[in-house]
């Protein structure tokens, strides 16, 4: 589907890319780096299968990511864990990234013994094409307007 050579890494397996993660998944939502840093370091310890983190790199360029999350700022706690912060650079959209990332970490959440995901957007019939299903409808904190959450078995 693409001719860019990119690289899906766990961040539990590559610990030294914590700062630059954190500093990439910062810049792209609203979320201080230091609360990426934390739940990176709660992944690090390996005492629960979530939070995990994810990024693709090219060529030692981050060019997406996403985590797992417990919840992903909604008034539904009861729906977790919670895909966040999928993104992919603007650049390096359209070659089936978010979908590579969106495969892999449902497969390393079965793996770590989670089947059910959950993951709140507006982005409504992108993330059918991978397998995920309209669940119902969610506020995120403060919103005033629900978004979409889907869940992915």
């Amino acid at each position: 589907m693409s001719s860019i050579k990119y690289e899906i890494i766990s961040l539990i397996d590559r610990q030294d890319l914590k700062d630059e993660a954190a500093n990439w998944f910062s810049s792209k939502w609203s979320v201080p780096k230091e609360a990426y840093l934390e739940s990176m370091e709660e992944c690090f310890t390996g005492e629960s299968p979530v939070p995990q983190w994810y990024v693709a790199i090219e060529e030692g360029r981050i060019i997406g990511g996403l985590g797992v999350i417990e919840n992903d700022f909604h008034e539904r706690k009861d729906l977790a864990p919670n895909v966040c912060a999928v993104f992919v650079e603007e650049d390096r959209r359209c070659n089936g990234i978010a979908g590579a990332l969106l495969n892999h970490v449902c497969e390393d959440m079965k793996n770590k013994g989670i089947d059910t995901l959950y993951l709140l957007t507006d982005h409504d019939s992108f993330y059918e094409k991978y397998g995920w299903e309209y669940f119902c409808e969610a506020y995120g904190d403060g919103e005033e307007k629900p978004s979409s959450m889907y869940i992915h078995r």
